[in-house]
C-alpha cells in the first residue's frame, strides 16, 4: 500500500487539518469533564452513572481503536478519517438533545467509536507522510501539543458553556468539527489501496471490545457487587484476552500482527501509556467533583482552576523537541513520570478547605510531566514501524491510553464511592493515580538501561526471516 506524497505547503496544510481534528477530540472530553456535575444535576444521575457518561466513551474508544487502525491500513487514511469524523460530528451533537442518562450514555459510547476510527487514521497520515526523524518528532510534538491544548482550551470553554446550559458543551463542537471535515476534503490525500488489501478482522475486533467492557465493568462494580461476582467478570474479560490472542495467532489476516509485539520499546510505550492515561483521568475525575462538590466551585471557577495543566500544550512543540534531541525519549518519558508521582503525592493529604495556592504546585507539575511523557510516547510507540501498519501502532497506542483511561475513572470510582464521607473517600482514591504513575515509571526505566531498542519486524515472510535475526535498532 502507498501513501500519495505529501509535498512542501500541503504536508504542513495537511498537519494543521489533523492537528484540528485532535483538538476537537481534546475539548470535547475537557468541556464534558467540567460540567458532569451540571448535568448529574439535570438528569438526575448517581455517582456510578455519571461515570459512565465518561467511561462509555473511553470504552467505545479503546474498544474499537485497534479495528479503526487497521481499518485505516486497509481501506485507505483519508476515507476512514473523513467517514468517522462526520459520525463524530453527527453524534457529538445529538449528545446535546438527550433527556435521559441512557440516551447520554448512549451517544458518547458511538462518539468514542467514531473517534476509534478517525484518531488513527489521523496519526498514520502524520507518520507516513513525513520522513522518520527530527522532522516527524517535531510533527509528532506539535500534534500532541495542540491535544494538549484543546484540553486546556475546553477546561474555560465548557464552564463558559455549561454555566449557561450543558447541552452547549455538545452542541459547540459541531461548527469546529464541520471546518475540519471541509478542510480535510480540501488537503488530505486519497490513498491508493491495492485489489487485495485484504480485509478487517472481525472476530478479533469482537473479543478485544468484549475484553475491555468486562475488565472495566468488574472494576466499576467492585465497590457494589461480592468480592466472586468481581472476580468472576475480571476473569470473564482476561478470558477472553486470551482467545482473542489465539485468534490473531491462527488469523490469515489478523487485527493485530502479534509479530508487532516483539518490540520491547513498544511494548514499554504502551504499558506506560496505560498506567499514565490511568492516572490523569482518574485524578482529574476525583478533583473536579472536589473542587466543586465538597468545595463549592462553580464550573468557570474549576476550569480555570485546571486550566494551568495546560501548560503543556505551549512546551511540546517548543521546548520539548529540543529535550528530546538531546536528552532522548526514554528520559523524558522517566522523569515525566516521577513528576507526575511528585504531583499526585503533593494531593494524597487532600483538605477540606484548600486554597488555589496550595493545590497550585502539584498542578503546575502535572502540566510539565504531561509535556515530557505525551508526546515522546507517541514517537516511541510508532517508530521504526512499517507504513503499512502504522495505523495499527497508532490504534495499539490509543487502545493503550483509551482503555487506561476506562480502568483509571472505574478505579477511581470505586475507591470513592466505597467511603461513606465524601472527602475521605477522594483521599483514599487518590493513591490509585499515585501508584499508577509510579509502575509506569518502573516499565519505562529498562529504556533507559537498554539505550536502542529492536524495531518491529516488518510485515510478511520477510518479517518472519527477520524475527529470527538481530533486530534492527530504533530509537528508544
Amino acid at each position: 500500500m502507498t501513501e500519495e506524497t505529501i509535498s512542501g505547503r500541503r504536508r504542513w496544510g495537511v498537519l494543521l487539518v489533523l492537528c484540528g481534528a485532535i483538538f476537537l477530540e481534546g475539548i470535547d472530553v475537557a468541556m464534558l469533564n467540567v460540567a458532569l456535575p451540571a448535568i448529574r444535576a439535570d438528569l438526575g444521575l448517581a455517582t456510578g452513572e455519571l461515570q459512565w457518561v465518561m467511561s462509555a466513551y473511553v470504552l467505545g474508544y479503546g474498544g474499537f481503536m485497534l479495528l479503526g487502525g487497521r481499518a485505516a491500513d486497509l481501506f485507505g487514511r483519508r476515507r476512514m478519517f473523513v467517514g468517522w469524523l462526520t459520525v463524530f460530528l453527527l453524534f457529538s451533537g445529538l449528545g446535546g438533545l438527550a433527556t435521559e442518562g441512557w440516551m447520554l450514555i448512549a451517544a458518547r459510547f458511538v462518539t468514542g467509536v467514531a473517534a476509534a476510527f478517525m484518531t488513527p487514521a489521523g496519526l498514520s497520515v502524520i507518520t507516513t507522510g513525513f520522513a522518520e526523524g527530527p522532522e516527524r518528532d517535531r510533527a509528532l510534538l506539535v500534534y500532541s501539543g495542540t491535544a494538549a491544548g484543546g484540553f486546556s482550551v475546553g477546561l474555560v470553554a465548557g464552564g463558559l458553556l455549561a454555566a449557561a446550559d450543558w447541552r452547549w458543551v455538545f452542541f459547540a463542537p459541531v461548527a469546529l468539527a464541520a471546518l475540519i471535515l471541509a478542510g480535510a476534503l480540501a488537503l488530505v490525500p486519497k490513498q491508493v489501496r491495492p485489489p487485495a488489501a485484504g480485509r478487517l478482522d472481525l472476530p478479533g475486533g469482537v473479543l478485544v471490545t468484549s475484553a475491555v467492557v468486562l475488565l472495566v465493568f468488574g472494576v466499576e462494580r467492585a465497590a457494589h457487587a461480592g468480592a466472586g461476582w468481581t472476580a468472576g467478570t475480571v476473569l470473564g474479560g482476561l478470558v477472553l484476552l486470551g482467545l482473542f490472542a489465539a485468534v490473531e495467532r491462527r488469523a490469515p489476516e489478523p487485527l493485530v500482527r502479534l509479530g508487532i509485539l516483539r518490540s520491547g520499546a513498544l511494548l514499554r510505550a504502551n504499558a506506560a501509556a496505560l498506567l499514565f492515561s490511568g492516572a490523569f483521568f482518574g485524578f482529574q475525575f476525583l478533583v473536579v467533583l472536589y473542587l466543586q462538590e465538597v468545595r463549592g466551585w462553580s464550573t468557570l471557577q474549576t476550569s480555570f482552576a485546571m486550566l494551568v495543566i495546560g501548560i503543556d500544550a505551549v512546551l511540546s512543540p517548543t521546548v520539548v523537541p529540543k529535550l528530546v534531541a538531546r536528552y532522548g525519549n526514554g528520559r523524558l518519558i522517566v522523569a515525566g513520570l516521577l513528576l507526575a508521582a511528585l504531583a499526585y503525592g503533593l494531593f494524597l493529604p487532600l483538605g477540606a478547605d484548600w486554597s488555589y495556592l496550595v493545590m497550585l504546585p502539584g498542578l503546575v507539575l502535572l502540566g510539565l510531566a504531561f509535556a515530557l511523557v505525551y508526546g515522546p510516547l507517541t514517537i516511541v510507540a510508532t517508530e521504526g514501524v512499517g507504513e503499512s501498519e502504522q495505523g495499527l501502532a497508532g490504534g495499539l497506542l490509543y487502545t493503550s491510553f483509551q482503555f487506561g483511561a476506562a480502568l483509571g475513572l472505574a478505579a477511581v470510582t470505586g475507591v470513592a464511592s466505597a467511603s461513606a464521607a465524601p472527602l475521605e473517600g477522594y483521599r483514599t482514591a487518590l493513591l490509585v493515580p499515585f501508584a499508577a504513575v509510579l509502575a509506569a515509571a518502573a516499565v519505562a526505566l529498562p529504556g533507559l538501561r537498554r539505550g536502542r531498542a529492536a524495531r518491529p519486524a516488518p510485515a510478511g515472510p520477510a518479517g518472519a526471516e527477520a524475527a529470527g535475526s538481530a533486530p534492527e535498532p530504533a530509537r528508544a
